[in-house]
């Protein structure tokens, strides 16, 4: 798989790819990842990629040409099955998203900024819009990396118990059970006796009530 992140503060991106599982990944062949500074696509001497709203009102929108020229270049090079862009407005981001999209082979992901970009963008360009929550952050760039995390685990090879991925909370709409290691007695505190059993039709069947007990009690909507 291979990811471009366009980005206005490729900075920020730096730290994530470069450490634990994403950076192995890298480095394993499974993934590649490219970062592109929208700057390096500006149309003047000043490199702005924003200017103020028509119409008036607060904040800047992000300008449509080195935005288009990117996208353009990247295009001209490869085909990409999405265009996403990372927005408070998407659709909210769940695991069945994410599955799905870590069967793809070349993502683009755009990360917004200020009052968000212009909307012929979202017209000509964007295939899929992704919120991360109802909430604002100051660009998208976090909410680019937090979708990268969740794709490229789920890529076989990325982790090395790739059973782990598949029972993860939400991949079959319920949250995980809980889980234990040792010490099998913390002061009083013991282990369920069913998970030292060695009785593994038990421990699924336990695991199972468990999950859909702590749904039930802390995401009934996942249930609906």
């Amino acid at each position: 798989m291979r990811i471009d992140i366009i980005t206005v503060l490729p900075e920020l991106l730096e730290s994530p790819f470069q450490a634990s599982i994403l950076k192995r990944a890298q480095e394993k062949g499974l993934v590649e990842i490219r970062v592109h500074h929208l700057r390096d696509f500006a149309t003047n001497k000043q490199k702005s990629i924003d200017d103020y709203a028509f119409g008036g009102g607060a904040g800047m929108v992000m300008q449509i040409e080195p935005i288009a020229a990117c996208i353009e270049q990247l295009k001209s090079e490869r085909e990409y099955d999405e265009v996403i862009y990372m927005t408070p407005d998407g659709e909210t981001m769940k695991q069945g998203m994410v599955n799905r999209l870590s069967l793809k082979q070349n993502l683009i992901i755009l990360a917004g900024h200020y009052k968000g970009v212009d909307e012929r963008v979202r017209e000509l360009f964007i295939t899929k819009e992704i919120s991360i929550g109802d909430f604002v952050l100051t660009g998208g760039e976090l909410p680019a990396a937090i979708l990268c995390d969740a794709v490229i685990r789920l890529i076989p090879g990325v982790i090395s118990d790739e059973t782990s991925a598949l029972t993860d909370s939400f991949q079959d709409n319920l949250l995980a059970p809980p889980v234990y290691t040792r010490p099998e007695d913390y002061k009083g505190h013991k282990v369920p006796d069913i998970l030292l059993s060695g009785n593994h039709t038990a421990i699924e069947k336990w695991r199972e009530e468990k999950a859909l007990e702590r749904t039930q009690k802390r995401r009934p909507d996942l249930l609906d």
